[in-house]
């Protein structure tokens, strides 16, 4: 069978950076430049994950600096305003925070980052303590594989598995990450479960399938059917 899919703990940054309840606002600003990141985990004296506080939740400092808010942003904007005078991590963080575990595969992760529209994912443990933080740059690691990696995986995990007896007359190429299978096989049934299991191989961008049956004919000979 194919190898488990990659987890985030394959990919995530460790350690992860984060900052306390009661971080102020220039430093939270100051952590996340000399990181170069997006967004930073807040964490409680135990170190378990209580919010998120992103570059979203610093810009209504900007917006309203130097103005009063008009009536409909004092109606509708209510967080908003609370963020805007907020000065620590507490006052300023989104909460509860989208977080992810290690165990979790990449495309678990990155439908979990696309539904709730951030960019980075704090990894906790089952007590929800940071271990890492993984972002969509290290979801697309697994498209950095080069081909032979991928085309030794393909060989190893899906047409020696489905075709032990036909597997040295298969031909699996690979190029960019779209992976290439040509040559018969003795059950027609599973060229599509072929075709599926190589998709899922992590990097694989794409699946060619030119896989054939084949049968005995006159004097022992094997034709294409």
């Amino acid at each position: 069978m194919p190898d488990t899919p990659h987890i985030v703990g394959d990919v995530m940054t460790v350690p992860a950076v984060a900052v306390g309840r009661d971080t102020r606002v220039k430093r939270i600003v100051r952590v996340m430049g000399e990181r170069r990141v997006s967004a930073v985990p807040v964490v409680s004296g135990a170190g378990k994950v209580v919010g998120v506080v992103s570059e979203a939740d610093l810009l209504p400092r900007e917006e309203f600096r130097g103005r009063e808010p008009t009536r409909f942003e004092r109606i509708r904007r209510r967080s908003d305003l609370a963020k805007a005078a907020g000065t620590t991590a507490a006052e300023l963080m989104s909460t509860p925070a989208v977080t992810v575990h290690p165990d979790v595969t990449l495309a678990q992760a990155a439908r979990l980052m696309a539904v709730n529209h951030v960019k980075r994912l704090p990894v906790v443990d089952d007590e929800e303590r940071l271990r890492g933080v993984v972002s969509r740059g290290d979801l697309l690691k697994v498209f950095l594989r080069s081909d032979e990696d991928i085309e030794e995986e393909v060989r190893r995990t899906v047409v020696s598995y489905l075709f032990p007896t036909f597997a040295h007359a298969i031909h699996v190429s690979v190029r960019d990450g779209v992976v290439e299978l040509r040559g018969p096989v003795h059950d027609t049934s599973l060229i599509w479960v072929a075709e599926r299991l190589v998709g899922t191989v992590e990097g694989v961008v794409g699946v060619e399938s030119r896989l054939s049956g084949e049968e005995a004919g006159p004097g022992g000979t094997r034709t294409a059917r």
